[in-house]
């Protein structure tokens, strides 16, 4: 809802675009350019921490990444490996709580071990809760979810749908960014951002700093979400306590 109480979404979702752009126009490999983005992410776990944003939810890696050149996949890869051990130690210690939502039949032990062990590792924190999506794609996410129904018996509905997505875990997003100039979500949580409200950026996302981010939370404050309702049924919706 709009409001004083609205004005700093509780979930952002990042589609952090841009990368390969940002390296390119240095004349350096597209690897180059996911190593800032890395830096990127950083930076705005600490932003979120410090402007009051409890999930912060990004798109890492797609299901449709596989398609990318095999050095560029390959570099993504040891880049996830490299910065769960050097990254996650200090997450930790920052009350950041990590979840991996996305499909790990296709990715190989040792990732999959790192991403188990990061979770439980980081699976007791509450200052913020950071989902990094690899291997990911929202129809991924509605099939899954549709077939773990059909496999239970259980009556398909929004509700027990939404109970078995990869982010049941946490309320839908409040704000969805994609970085880079692109005007699209590229199959990222496409049930879960029914209502989110969307802000495209120009910036490339390794150059994503405090000045873009409170810029777009700026705008988000000065949005009115209704959720179907009308302007005239806002205040007596806003009285309502919110649901996590």
């Amino acid at each position: 809802m709009s409001g004083p109480a609205a004005s700093v979404p509780h979930h952002v979702a990042v589609v952090m675009d841009g990368n390969g752009r940002w390296a390119k126009k240095r004349l350096l490999p597209r690897v180059a350019g996911h190593k800032q983005g890395v830096e990127a992410l950083r930076r705005l776990v600490e932003l979120c921490i410090e402007r009051g944003i409890a999930v912060l939810t990004v798109f890492a890696f797609s299901s449709e990444n596989w398609k990318r050149p095999e050095d560029e996949v390959s570099g993504l890869m040891d880049l996830l490996a490299l910065a769960l051990s050097r990254e996650v130690p200090s997450l930790d210690r920052h009350g950041v709580r990590l979840h991996f939502p996305g499909d790990r039949s296709g990715l190989s032990a040792k990732v999959v071990q790192g991403l188990e062990q990061a979770e439980r590792q980081t699976a007791g924190n509450s200052r913020l809760v950071l989902n990094v999506c690899f291997n990911y794609g929202g129809r991924w996410d509605i099939v899954q979810a549709a077939r773990q129904l059909a496999a239970e018996g259980a009556p398909i509905t929004e509700a027990s749908l939404g109970e078995r997505t990869a982010l049941a875990h946490v309320g839908d997003p409040d704000l969805l960014i994609r970085t880079g100039g692109e005007l699209r979500i590229s199959n990222f949580l496409l049930w879960q951002c029914a209502y989110a409200e969307l802000y495209f950026s120009s910036c490339l996302w390794p150059e994503f700093d405090a000045q873009e981010l409170d810029r777009i939370l700026a705008d988000f404050a000065r949005r009115e979400r209704r959720f179907g309702l009308t302007s005239e049924q806002l205040p007596q919706a806003q009285a309502e306590p919110r649901h996590a």
